[in-house]
């Protein structure tokens, strides 16, 4: 078992609960309500500009020349078609220029944006996959798993589509290769472990969250 599964393994009954949680069966069935769907993407969208940098962080600790154009681009990717995600559902919902640049940030949104703030200040390449890995592995595996066809809403749609098929298993793949590669030139691989199984209580939370804002 690599050192990636092995965090995966240790924090198993949370991320199962995550990835088969209520939003996720009611995306998939095309059954969320839309004010949990429209609080979900507001606060989804606030990690955007965080997780950028914790992208850019990467580009910039990386060790290894061809392993940092990987991670280069898929910062044009995410700056890109997922910006334009997010606008173009914001037309489609109506949500006003007010809640998607400073919304009220719910707890969970808040503590996953000073996880990622806190892990590229310290500028350590092992801690910055680490918690990339989370953030993309968790949606890959809710978004590839079967669940019949796929919902006819535009937005519930393209939000499972931006978040499986070759290119992103590619990348996703990458960055647990990245973090097996890295893990033993951390400076306190306690700190990973800790770090991945916060990233998951975490994704679970923002998750409940969108039903109790």
């Amino acid at each position: 078992m690599s050192f990636s599964q092995e965090l995966r393994a240790s924090g198993r009954e949370t991320w199962e609960a995550a990835v088969g949680h209520r939003f996720v069966e009611e995306l998939w069935a095309g059954t969320v309500a839309p004010d949990v769907l429209r609080r979900y993407l507001v606060q989804d969208f606030q990690f955007c500009d965080a997780f950028l940098a914790l992208m850019g962080a990467a580009v910039a600790t990386c060790d290894d020349p061809a392993a940092r154009v990987v991670h280069a681009r898929q910062v044009g990717l995410v700056a890109g078609d997922e910006h334009d995600y997010f606008h173009r559902s914001f037309d489609l919902l109506g949500v006003p220029d007010a809640d998607r640049t400073a919304p009220e940030r719910a707890a969970p949104t808040q503590g996953f944006i000073d996880l990622m703030d806190g892990t590229r200040a310290d500028a350590s390449y092992p801690e910055i996959v680490t918690v990339l890995v989370v953030a993309e592995w968790i949606y890959l595996d809710w978004a590839s798993r079967p669940r019949g066809p796929l919902p006819t809403d535009p937005i519930a749609r393209g939000w499972i589509d931006l978040h499986r098929g070759p290119e992103f298993e590619a990348w996703v793949a990458f960055l647990r290769a990245e973090l097996d590669r890295a893990a033993p030139q951390a400076r306190d691989p306690r700190r990973l472990a800790r770090f991945f199984a916060e990233a998951v209580d975490l994704e679970l939370a923002f998750f409940e969250a969108a039903y109790t804002g």
